[in-house]
């Protein structure tokens, strides 16, 4: 199978070092090979593809941008052009090995003791051990802070209480990242399936991400041991900085999912024959949309660069992030929709990708922060206002009736 070409209309690539270029062709030619055949199968079946997991192991594609414990240690671009070629394949993929890398390997490195590495990120590397983040709740997505999760002490450990949802890999995972309100505040713990008190089960009825597993977590009286605790966790501020790490990654994955969208419609555009025997592609309204896609994923291209850089000088900001996230998540949503009405019919059938990435990218949209929790997060930090919470509605006085009382 030939590689998929490039969406580079500036020379990108000359922006990128060899191994950069090296590690995202690598990645495109097992999306290629491995992915594109199975994944319309997997999306009409709602099978998560488990059986490529140990080949995404030896590829070095979990915690690709940690170091230590036998870690690769690429640098942020590099990772981020991982997430861009997965995501080209399907968001649900890239979501596993975002949840993996960033969300679940990336806590533990860094808030983890010594044991907690040694033991779960040589696993979680190869695929051999598959982790899950709880954070959202069933009544708390957008407002994080006012999760309902507690852990209590109790002897020498702790008993947890509550509920987690749209959990990616729930049910498949072996070790959960749960964060919980404790009376010292909000803490990272590690909780391993089996545990009682510990359920999983898995989100049904969905129309997205249907390659994916997304499940609910529940506690019940759940006891663990008192070294479950992520020790260097102090505060809800942890959780999003794992956030931070996997929005970074969404910022180049949903570029990949425009780049399939972009090329498959630049294809079908070409090839589709219509008015007079030209091909639909001689259309000045097809090449409209045609060039709108183009522009922005090359305007998209630019921002993740030079988010990536920054992040590699650890000078990134998280609203920064928030701009990358939003903005290219969203030019791959419109993306999906514009070539849809470029291959008309044909574009709610799965023998082309478009619909699949277009149902996709409505979970993308919303999860890792909404398009408009993003927004604000850029709004507070333009005007140095907060605008998450709505004011106070100001108090309303009757008007005084004339001639007393």
């Amino acid at each position: 199978m030939s590689r998929s070409p490039s969406v580079d209309f500036i020379d990108f690539d000359s922006l990128l070092s060899d191994e950069e270029r090296l590690v995202r062709d690598t990645v495109r030619d097992f999306v290629d090979d491995r992915v594109r055949p199975i994944i319309e199968e997997c999306h009409r079946d709602g099978r998560c593809p488990i059986e490529l997991v140990p080949e995404m192991g030896r590829l070095n594609l979990f915690g690709a941008n940690l170091t230590e414990y036998g870690l690769p240690g690429l640098n942020n671009v590099a990772y981020g052009l991982i997430m861009q070629e997965l995501e080209r394949g399907d968001s649900g993929l890239r979501s596993f090995v975002s949840v993996q890398s960033s969300l679940v390997m990336y806590p533990i490195y860094a808030f983890g003791s010594d044991e907690q590495k040694e033991r779960w990120l040589p696993k979680m590397a190869t695929g051999d051990a598959i982790g899950c983040f709880g954070l959202t709740e069933p009544d708390f997505g957008s407002n994080p802070g006012g999760m309902r999760t507690f852990a209590r002490r109790d002897g020498d450990g702790w008993v947890l209480n509550g509920a987690k949802q749209w959990i990616t890999n729930g049910t498949l995972a072996d070790v959960a990242v749960v964060w919980a309100k404790t009376d010292d505040g909000v803490r990272g713990f590690l909780v391993e399936k089996g545990t009682p008190g510990f359920t999983s089960s898995d989100q049904h009825g969905k129309f997205s991400l249907r390659a994916s597993v997304t499940s609910e977590l529940g506690f019940h009286d759940c006891r663990i041991p008192g070294d479950a605790i992520l020790p260097k966790t102090v505060g809800l501020k942890n959780a999003l900085m794992c956030l931070n790490q996997a929005r970074y990654g969404i910022a180049w994955g949903g570029l990949g999912a425009a780049m399939d969208c972009y090329q498959t419609a630049l294809t079908y555009a070409k090839e589709r024959i219509q008015f007079g025997g030209q091909p639909i592609a001689a259309h000045q309204l097809v090449q409209e949309k045609l060039v709108w896609m183009l522009s922005e994923i090359t305007k998209g291209q630019l921002l993740a660069l030079q988010l990536g850089r920054l992040k590699d000088r650890g000078k990134v900001k998280h609203y920064q992030i928030s701009l990358g996230k939003r903005n290219n998540v969203w030019v791959g949503r419109e993306s999906a929709k514009l070539a849809r009405e470029i291959l008309g019919a044909n574009g709610i059938v799965d023998d082309y990708p478009v619909i699949r990435h277009m149902l996709n990218l409505e979970s993308v949209y919303t999860y890792e922060g909404t398009h408009d929790i993003h927004g604000l997060v850029i709004g507070a930090e333009i005007t140095g206002i907060q605008a998450f919470e709505p004011p106070a509605r100001p108090e309303v006085r009757k008007p005084a009736m004339k001639g007393g009382v």
